[in-house]
């Protein structure tokens, strides 16, 4: 009955949203090694290839051309991968033996991979991690802690409402990767799996937020010359001549080009850094972390450490949208005066050109009264020699008379005539 309705065409896809990347069950004593890999567009297509080429040595089923998120168990080791917009993580876990944890030689989960095929990751290593869970209680879990990792910057607490621990250093060792121990007591896998995803997420977010820190050192640099430059043009324009002021307008819309595209080159990154460091301190804050004697906690750590880098990418940015309208109103205000400028300019040719006008004027009615008295005196002359026609034929009138008499009335005749001919073209 329902199901004749019509559907959304990306209803399947939004619903079944909040169910991606789901933790997975896990218990220890456990391996893990994590993987975050920065890529292109390119490389983000070719990590699904990469990974379609250890399933076929596996003979699996391939991932398909729309896959994000995938979980398998290939026999010795777990897989985990997830490709993210600008990066792809790739997780491996495998049961650590019963034997003894060695904390100086700690097991892996990438002994067991294909040495050649994992070399051949696509991308830039970003984040390496190996985590272990260890259940075992027959050492203590700061001395152990103190063997696996840096005893200088070694840092943990307790987690999840004081169930487990977790010890870190945030160090890079020799392998090139940092590590993590996980003590989970008796957490229940799922929620064990929950932890274990949400610290694996807190060092993936945490060095993909650090991203936007070496582009806002840059962009301070640049910030700094261009902002030093703008205090010169802005002094330069108090003093500026007229002829002056077009070469300052450019120079003001190069600079305005300038820091724009810089805003343009660095707006995503410092958008994606501040998206990351929520994201950060959200799963930081989920894991309910509690004190555990002469340690500093993750957070207490994160909160030292990253709050200046933090600053500084919020800095760079809120700097170059304080720039920008320290240049636009510059700008603005050359452009005013500018304006204003070619106003009174303007003004003045609009009074030079009625002054012209006037004169014009003037000139075309002393034309105009010249005009009827030429015409008059062609037209008198051309009644006088009438009149002396007329006189053989009996016209009473001396030819001076008749002239004398046919000027004013010419004259006034033709001067009615201009003045029509004059109202009809200009129109008044």
């Amino acid at each position: 009955m329902y199901g004749a309705l019509t559907q959304h065409a990306q209803r399947i896809r939004l619903h079944n949203e909040v169910h991606e990347r789901p933790p997975e069950p896990l218990s220890a004593p456990l391996s893990i090694s994590h993987i975050v890999m920065l890529c292109d567009r390119e490389q983000l297509l070719a990590s699904r290839e990469h990974l379609a080429r250890l399933l076929r040595d596996q003979h699996l089923a391939e991932p398909g051309p729309d896959t994000t998120h995938l979980r398998m168990d290939l026999g010795s080791y777990r897989l985990r991968w997830e490709l993210h917009t600008e990066f792809v993580s790739w997780t491996f876990s495998r049961t650590l033996a019963d034997e003894r944890f060695d904390a100086q030689q700690p097991a892996t989960a990438l002994a067991v991979l294909p040495q050649d095929w994992l070399a051949a990751l696509p991308g830039a290593c970003l984040v390496g991690l190996h985590l272990w869970l260890l259940a075992d209680g027959r050492w203590a879990a700061q001395d152990l802690a103190r063997g696996l990792l840096s005893e200088d910057s070694l840092l943990g607490s307790a987690v999840a409402g004081g169930e487990g621990q977790v010890f870190t250093d945030f160090a890079t060792h020799a392998d090139g990767f940092s590590r993590m121990l996980v003590l989970p007591g008796k957490m229940a896998p799922r929620r064990l799996g929950r932890l274990v995803q949400r610290l694996l997420e807190i060092e993936t977010y945490r060095m993909a937020a650090l991203l936007g820190l070496p582009v806002a050192r840059e962009a301070s640099a640049m910030l700094g010359a261009a902002e030093h430059e703008l205090a010169e043009l802005a002094q330069a324009i108090r003093s500026a001549r007229r002829e002056q002021e077009p070469e300052l307008l450019d120079r003001l819309t190069r600079l305005a080009a300038k820091v724009e595209g810089g805003y343009a080159a660095t707006h995503s990154r410092f958008s994606a850094s501040t998206a990351y460091f929520e994201l950060m301190e959200k799963r930081i804050a989920d894991i309910a972390e509690t004190r555990l004697p002469g340690l500093q906690t993750i957070a207490e750590f994160m909160e030292r450490r990253l709050t200046p880098a933090k600053s500084t990418c919020e800095w760079a940015a809120r700097r170059q949208t304080a720039l920008s309208e320290r240049i636009s109103r510059v700008s603005n205000l050359l452009r005013t005066r500018v304006e204003i400028e070619q106003q009174v300019g303007i003004q003045a040719l609009l009074a030079a050109m009625n002054r012209r006008q006037d004169l014009q004027l003037k000139l075309q009615a002393m034309v105009e009264g010249l005009s009827v008295a030429a015409i008059s005196y062609y037209i008198v002359g051309l009644i006088s020699y009438l009149a002396k026609g007329a006189q053989k034929i009996g016209w009473p009138f001396g030819v001076e008379t008749t002239s004398a008499v046919a000027v004013p009335v010419v004259a006034l005749v033709v001067w009615a005539l201009v003045r029509r001919a004059h109202r009809v073209i200009v129109g008044h």
